[in-house]
């Protein structure tokens, strides 16, 4: 329609019976532009961090494949993408003037003729949510490094993922990642990431100890040079056993990492038997590790359970990455596995569900349900196990 001159802004005022001394002066008048449709537009509404992180020149990402719900990552965290509705519809206007602005800038002509861009009924909400990083083991398991002679690793058809692949493939943040790589001792070998498979990886072990005891070395102080050319028949220059059991002591010695030891000894000799008599297990475990290390149950933490309800008392492996990763399944499977748990047998098997700044004893008081047997504090289901 044609552009309405101040005299018919202030009739339309009278109509509406508003008193235009207590309005600001200036009136935007508001049409649509040619353009203007839904859903053209979408709205993210940011916290400041992020906002900052845009403004740097750094870039977001929203990641997920088709079945997923989409999430987006920063360089180091990983939100969740919710849609807000607004009762409101969110007008989009080109070079709108806030009324601070208009008050500062007294001068202007008191009617201004805008023209609507688009509009909106809902916008974007993030919130900060823990990475989905159970996917990462779950395809780096797919195809794990049997050794440089395997078969498998000769033939071109194996899943192979690069940093980048994973990257487009798992819903968190670069960083977490990584982190993530580091926790599941994954390796990079010629540029893939790959996870040593089980019996490969206590065969190196193996390799690497019974080097040790012949030649007397200290397990602390382990010289890599010698150590590398000893092994070398059989494995790749680049011998992986060293990112899982061993701590780098600088560029000549290495240490071995006595906790991972002990539990992949724990491992190995759990895996075969579906419950153990947790006497005769701490005695072939004592005697199953390098000479001069000393095994302990809380080397287990999130491996192996024990049941101190059988007689006599008996351990089993149960592992935290093959429980589910959302909150409510985890809890579901572990009532499942056992009706009531003490806060410090629980806790290894829900720690990584704590979000950002929130205790274990959060968790179990949202999903769990408390009571006292025998003078110590167990908790259970508060819904039905079926």
């Amino acid at each position: 329609g044609a552009m309405r001159s101040r005299a018919e802004v202030d009739a339309t005022l009278r109509t509406a019976k508003l008193n235009p001394a207590e309005l600001l002066p200036v009136v935007h008048c508001l049409s649509f532009g040619p353009q203007a449709g839904a859903g053209e537009c979408c709205l993210l509404q940011l916290e400041p961090g992020l906002c900052a992180e845009l403004e740097a020149g750094r870039s977001l990402v929203i990641r997920g494949e088709k079945d997923e719900q989409a999430v987006l990552c920063s360089k180091d965290k990983t939100y969740e993408m919710k849609i807000a509705d607004t009762s409101n519809m969110l007008l989009f206007i080109p070079g709108c003037k806030t009324p601070e602005q208009l008050n500062a800038d007294q001068a202007s002509c008191n009617v201004i003729h805008s023209q609507i861009a688009g509009f909106s009924n809902s916008y974007w909400e993030l919130r900060r949510c823990r990475p989905k990083l159970k996917k990462l083991r779950k395809l780096l398991t797919e195809d794990p490094y049997e050794g440089p002679d395997s078969r498998k690793d000769q033939t071109l058809t194996f899943s192979k993922y690069t940093t980048e692949d994973l990257l487009s493939l798992i819903q968190a943040s670069e960083e977490e990642i990584l982190h993530q790589l580091q926790v599941i001792d994954a390796c990079k070998i010629e540029g893939f990431w790959r996870i040593l498979e089980f019996d490969y990886e206590m065969k190196l072990l193996n390799h690497v100890t019974q080097l040790i005891d012949s030649e007397s070395w200290s397990l602390g102080k382990v010289p890599l040079r010698t150590c590398l050319e000893e092994l070398g028949s059989l494995e790749p220059s680049k011998n992986p056993i060293y990112t899982g059991f061993c701590f780098s002591a600088g560029e000549v010695y290495f240490e071995m990492h006595e906790d991972k030891i002990c539990r992949a000894i724990a491992q190995m000799l759990l895996q075969n038997a579906v419950k153990f008599n947790l006497s005769e297990f701490h005695e072939v475990w004592q005697q199953s590790v390098p000479e001069g290390m000393t095994t302990r149950l809380d080397q287990l933490k999130g491996l192996a359970l024990v049941d101190k309800s059988s007689r006599p008392e008996t351990i089993f492996l149960l592992k935290v990455e093959d429980l589910p990763e959302d909150n409510q399944e985890r809890f579901n499977s572990l009532f499942s596995i056992r009706e009531k748990w003490t806060e410090e047998d629980i806790t290894p098997y829900i720690q990584d569900l704590c979000a950002e700044k929130q205790t274990v004893g959060a968790l179990l008081t949202k999903y769990a349900r408390s009571s006292m047997q025998n003078g110590v504090k167990v908790y259970n289901s508060r819904r039905p196990i079926s």
